[in-house]
């Protein structure tokens, strides 16, 4: 039989009329399809909700990078002018970080208490994800502090209120005491995840100092630069080179390494149990190759007459079940890509029909991300690469399944079939 001829016979049965046997093929093509709508619309969620959690982490928190000085941490502010020098850097700021108590007019919570130039939160990328909600973005003196919303909320504090911060310091003796500091409320912000909003407590560079002791308190330089998703080691190594030793640069992979491998894990594993749906669909194409090996008995026993072999034969079917799982992956990548990449404005809908439906009832309003614990917007992020791997392993599963039905027609006899019809 001549080469290609076995890929148009296949053509012909997958689109062939649905009693010649199409039907079997077409039905697989359309599980096959359905079961990767939910997985394309998965990776997409998953990546705008990872992509957009850890955007405001390094854009609000760590940075792209830290530098620290080991040797002697009061000197970090000198290394600010060569570290500009570098090429890449986009803007770098000194930070005094610790721990302590906020007490308001309607209670007291810990918090973290970040000592930084205001300037950071005049950035690009700080200004993108923060919102003020009241007064200002950020503290303009050092008796200033801007809060959390969550944070402001657990103790009741409002714009214009003063505040006490609560933190340790240690004594010439080696004693450690309370030091309580009074601030005055300048804003109240949001980052749009509830994380990191009950937690910050944000002042200038000088008001850490007179909050945070130095002994129990960190100080470091937060970098950022132009693509910290693919040029933070190489930056941190440059930092480290230019400026000797005794300081360390440390990226927001190694900073965050718990909580993006638990993204990740949680990411790979959603993508696994949908792996197993596409194994199960491309069985299907295995039954589907089976009947259709049944019904077109018929043609097998003429191709074999006429010379064809059974790898020929066989091949048909090897064909039939590539179009199929190539049919199926194209389709359900394309509806699971729309569906993806339109998920905003369908969570939206969603919630107004849910919360008409709940207003019967007298129930009250529906959320399906609630946006103290979830971002209110996921961002489309859409990994091609992926994308191209779920189509081929779509693909290979349909082949690898319908192996033995097409085996099997290879290995009838042509005189057998003849005989039967």
């Amino acid at each position: 039989m001549k080469a290609g001829a076995g890929f148009f016979i296949a053509i012909r049965y997958l689109l062939g009329r649905a009693r010649e046997g199409g039907r079997y093929l077409r039905g697989a093509a359309g599980g096959i399809a359905v079961s990767l709508i939910p997985i394309m619309v998965t990776l997409i969620v998953a990546d705008g909700m990872i992509r957009g959690i850890t955007d405001r982490f390094l854009e609000l928190g760590t940075g792209h990078l830290q530098v620290y000085n080991f040797m002697d941490s009061g000197a970090l502010e000198e290394d600010i002018d060569d570290i500009r020098k570098i090429d890449g850097i986009r803007g770098i700021w000194p930070e005094q970080r610790g721990t302590g108590v906020l007490v308001g007019k309607k209670g007291k919570t810990g918090a973290s208490i970040r000592g930084i130039d205001p300037s950071f939160w005049e950035d690009e990328g700080s200004a993108r994800y923060l919102v003020t909600l009241a007064g200002d973005s950020h503290p303009t003196t050092d008796r200033d502090v801007v809060l959390g919303q969550e944070l402001s909320a657990n103790i009741g504090a409002e714009v214009g209120d003063t505040i006490r911060i609560m933190t340790i310091r240690t004594t010439a003796e080696g004693r450690n005491i309370p030091r309580i500091t009074p601030f005055t409320v300048r804003g109240i912000v949001s980052s749009g995840y509830r994380e990191l909003d009950a937690l910050w407590c944000i002042t200038t560079w000088e008001g850490g100092g007179r909050a945070l002791s130095p002994e129990l308190s960190s100080s470091s330089l937060i970098v950022k630069i132009d693509d910290p998703y693919h040029d933070a080691d190489r930056m941190a190594y440059s930092i480290t080179a230019a400026l000797g030793p005794g300081l360390d640069a440390y990226t927001w992979k190694e900073l965050q390494r718990s909580q993006y491998s638990s993204y990740e894990s949680t990411r790979q594993l959603l993508l696994f149990i949908m792996a197993l749906i596409v194994i199960v669909a491309a069985v299907n194409v295995s039954s589907a190759t089976s009947m259709l090996v049944i019904e077109r008995q018929r043609d097998i026993a003429v191709l074999k007459a006429a010379g064809a072999g059974p790898r020929d034969t066989g091949g048909i079917f090897l064909w039939g079940s590539f179009l199929t799982g190539l049919t199926g992956a194209i389709a359900g990548i394309t509806m699971g890509l729309i569906i993806g990449s339109n998920i905003n404005p369908i969570i939206r809908f969603l919630e107004k029909l849910l919360t008409f439906f709940s207003t019967l009832f007298h129930q009250g309003e529906v959320k399906i991300l609630d946006p103290g614990y979830y971002l209110e917007t996921i961002p489309i992020i859409i990994d091609w690469s992926m994308v191209l791997l779920i189509g081929l392993f779509t693909v290979l599963c349909s082949i690898i399944a319908s192996w033995i039905p097409a085996h099997q027609a290879g290995k009838l006899k042509p005189l057998d079939l003849l005989r039967k019809y």
